[in-house]
């Protein structure tokens, strides 16, 4: 990876592209402080995906272990599920 500094890579912007398209991964230093890298779209993909793949893979365990698991019963009766209801309903016509 080269590195250039922040006014060489604005006075050579479309160059820099260039070297990015063509595979380059460019770091941009200000103050000899590495502040940003210009990396071609397919490449920042390609070092997300297994990021994404593993939080995939880890719902996807949660889910199987939850479908395991049976239903624990509703802490919330019907009955007083339309209580709450009415009473919710009954404060706002007041």
């Amino acid at each position: 990876m080269e590195t250039i500094s922040a006014s060489t890579a604005r006075q050579t912007l479309p160059a820099q592209l260039d070297r990015v398209q063509a595979g380059a991964e460019v770091a941009i230093t200000r103050h000899g402080r590495v502040v940003a890298v210009l990396v071609h779209p397919q490449t920042l993909a390609r070092r997300r995906a297994p990021e994404a793949y593993d939080s995939a893979d880890a719902i996807g365990a949660r889910l199987a272990a939850a479908s395991a698991e049976p239903l624990k019963p509703p802490a919330l009766s019907s009955a007083r599920a339309d209580d709450l209801v009415r009473s919710v309903r009954n404060g706002r016509t007041r």
